[in-house]
C-alpha cells in the first residue's frame, strides 16, 4: 500500500549558511510542486514573500524561539492547523518544509514526528537537509558543536557559498563533513541552485523505496576515481581532527546471515538504555530469522520509527547492515556494544559477523 502521509523535509544548518536562499530557490522552481513552509525566523532576512504569493505557497512564521525548544507545542499545533486548512480546501500543498534556526538541534524535531500520534499518523519525515557554509563553515564547526550535530544527523548536506572559496578549500571542507557523516549525500550549490528532486525522497522509511535506494542510504559514496589527478599530489600529513569533530563517531556493522529476533532486540535495547541520549542516529536494513524480506529501521536517540518491510528486495542476499552515528562515545565503546550480539551469533556456526568501521 502506498504511503499517503504528507512528506516533511527538515531544513537546518549553520547560522548564515544560506538555508533561506536554498528554500527560495526551491519555491521558485515549478517542478517542486506545492510546498507549505514553516519558518522559525529571527531578524529581518527571510523568505521572499512576493515569491511565495506568486507561487501560491503558504508561509507560517513562528516567532516563539528555537524550534527544538518550542516544538512540542507550537510546531505540533502549526502542522495540525495546516492539515486542517488543507482538508477544508483553504490551502493546497503536497509537502511541508520546516526551516529551523541556525542553532536548532534536529533530534527533538525528528522525535516529535515519531512520538506524537497525530503527527505520525498524518506526516512522515522525508529527510533532513543541512546547509553548510564553505566560507565560514570550518570556523563554525570549531566553535559550535550544534553545527557538528546538524551535519552528523543529515541525510543530505548542501555546501553553500563555494564561489567564495578556492576549490581546494571547498573540497577540504567537504572531506571534513564526510568524516562527520559518512553515509550522507553531499552536494555543492552556488546561490541555492540544486536540482529540486535532490532534496526530496531522502529518508529510508518510505514504503515505495527500492532496494538500491536503501543501500545507498546506508553506504558511504564511492570515492571519485579522478580525485587528486590534477598532476601534483599534495604531501601527505597526519590529519588534525578538531575537538568537536572527534566527539562524533560512526560505525558500520555488517551481519552475513539472518539474526534471531530476540538477539537483535536485546542488543538494541541494551545500547539505547545505556547510551540512548548520545545516539544521534541509528539506521539499518535487517534480516531476521524466519522472515522472507528485510525491514528498514531508523531511530534518533531512544525514539524509533515503526520499521518498514523492504518488499522490493530480490535475490538470496540476506546481509544485514546497521549504521550507528554517536557523540561522546568512542569507537571502541561502540564496537564493544556488539560483544553480546557477537557471542550469541557464535553459537550458530552458519552465522558470521563482520565489523566495518567507517573512517
Amino acid at each position: 500500500m502506498s504511503d499517503t502521509r504528507v512528506p516533511v523535509t527538515l531544513l537546518t544548518g549553520f547560522l548564515g549558511a544560506g538555508k533561506t536562499t536554498l528554500l527560495n530557490a526551491v519555491l521558485g522552481d515549478a517542478s517542486a510542486g506545492r510546498i507549505a513552509v514553516i519558518v522559525n525566523e529571527f531578524g529581518d532576512a527571510g523568505l521572499d514573500h512576493d515569491l511565495i504569493e506568486v507561487a501560491s505557497e503558504e508561509t507560517v512564521l513562528m516567532q516563539s524561539g528555537c524550534l527544538c525548544c518550542s516544538i512540542r507545542g507550537d510546531l505540533g499545533r502549526t502542522v495540525a492547523d495546516l492539515l486542517s486548512r488543507r482538508a477544508n480546501e483553504e490551502l493546497h500543498f503536497d509537502r511541508i518544509a520546516i526551516e529551523t534556526t541556525g542553532l536548532a538541534d534536529p533530534g527533538p524535531i525528528l522525535q516529535t514526528f515519531t512520538v506524537d500520534p497525530g503527527l505520525s499518523r498524518n506526516f512522515r519525515l522525508d529527510g533532513v537537509v543541512t546547509v553548510a557554509d564553505a566560507a565560514n563553515g570550518p570556523a563554525t564547526l570549531d566553535a559550535q558543536f550544534e553545527a557538528v550535530s546538524q551535519a552528523a544527523m543529515a541525510d543530505l548536506i548542501v555546501i553553500s557559498k563555494t564561489d567564495l572559496v578556492e576549490p581546494v578549500a571547498a573540497d577540504g571542507f567537504e572531506a571534513r563533513l564526510r568524516g562527520l557523516n559518512p553515509t550522507a549525500s553531499i552536494l555543492q550549490a552556488e546561490r541555492g541552485k540544486l536540482p529540486v528532486d535532490a532534496l526530496f525522497g531522502l529518508g529510508g522509511l518510505r514504503s515505495e523505496a527500492t532496494a538500491p535506494q536503501m543501500l545507498a542510504w546506508l553506504t558511504p559514496p564511492a570515492p571519485d576515481p579522478l580525485a587528486g589527478l590534477s598532476g601534483f599530489a599534495p604531501p601527505k600529513t597526519a590529519p588534525v581532527v578538531p575537538t568537536h569533530d572527534s566527539r562524533i563517531q560512526s560505525v558500520s556493522i555488517v551481519l552475513d546471515d539472518p539474526i534471531p529476533d530476540r538477539v537483535f532486540e536485546v542488543w538494541l535495547e541494551t545500547l539505547i538504555a545505556l547510551r540512548g541520549p548520545d545516539i544521534l542516529r541509528i539506521k539499518g536494513i535487517v534480516f531476521l530469522e524466519g522472515m522472507d524480506m528485510p525491514f528498514v529501521f531508523h531511530g534518533v536517540q531512544h525514539i524509533f520509527d515503526a520499521p518498514v518491510p523492504l518488499r522490493d528486495w530480490h535475490g538470496r542476499d540476506t546481509t544485514s547492515r546497521i549504521v550507528v552515528i554517536a557523540r561522546d562515545i568512542s569507537r571502541p565503546e561502540l564496537q564493544r556494544s556488539l560483544d553480546m550480539l557477537r557471542a550469541r551469533l557464535r553459537k550458530n556456526p552458519k552465522n558470521t559477523l563482520n565489523e566495518v568501521s567507517i573512517p
